[in-house]
């Protein structure tokens, strides 16, 4: 074929590959087809548990809480919190469905406890590979939702907020962290890693807002000055 037809062809196919594809970008900006896309990625082992709420969402939740002084009524124990349900989810236990549903490679023996895997503790960035190492730490501890209203729960209600797997009330995290933690809310303690804080924050303000638990004006401080870095 001659040098100049075959540059000729070239050019028209070029030419119509082009306005295909702009065609085709037109049609699905406007809704009239849908562009095969890669699967988004999967999750990495060492991802941080995070809240589904957005930073903005969660500056629009945390306007909406109680800002009150703390109000610690004597009578707190743990167990008016009935925690670690049993029979979950296919006959483990809440701590235990939290550690299948955290880490990577979980392998577990005929009950549920598991056998082998890694957790990745975001509060620390350290991945723990001994479950026996994973503390499951309630978010909003329940001595600090005691002292946010829940001390005028029932005790079926103080149950399903000590084994809320719907919010992102539940975290597995290093035992050291949660233990130095305690029941401090943010005022008083963020963890060791800065680069979780705004999750941290961010997964606070939704626990509080979803059972309707009030802040005090230090907690509150302390979650508006962390937003603003977010």
């Amino acid at each position: 074929m001659p040098k100049n037809a075959s540059s000729k062809i070239s050019g028209v196919v070029s030419a119509v590959v082009g306005v295909l594809a702009v065609t085709a970008f037109v049609l699905y900006q406007l809704g009239v087809i849908e562009l095969d896309r890669e699967s988004p990625t999967e999750p990495r082992a060492d991802d941080a548990p995070s809240s589904d709420l957005s930073v903005e969402q969660a500056r629009l939740q945390l306007e909406e809480l109680r800002v009150e002084e703390e109000n610690d009524p004597p009578g707190y124990d743990r167990s008016l919190f009935p925690h670690w349900d049993s029979d979950v989810q296919d006959g483990c236990s809440t701590r235990q469905a939290v550690l299948l549903r955290d880490g990577e490679g979980v392998e577990t023996d005929d009950d549920c406890r598991p056998v082998e895997g890694s957790w990745y503790s975001a509060y620390d960035g350290e991945t723990l590979t001994d479950a026996q190492d994973v503390d499951i730490d309630h978010m909003v501890p329940l001595k600090e939702g005691w002292r946010s209203g829940a001390h005028a729960w029932t005790t079926e209600e103080r149950g399903r907020f000590a084994n809320d797997m719907e919010s992102s009330q539940l975290w597995a995290v290093s035992a050291s962290t949660n233990r130095s933690k305690s029941d401090a809310d943010p005022s008083e303690w963020l963890p060791p890693s800065e680069s979780s804080h705004c999750d941290y924050v961010v997964s606070w303000i939704e626990v509080k807002h979803v059972w309707e638990l009030s802040v005090d004006p230090d907690e509150e401080t302390a979650l508006r000055e962390v937003l603003a870095g977010c």
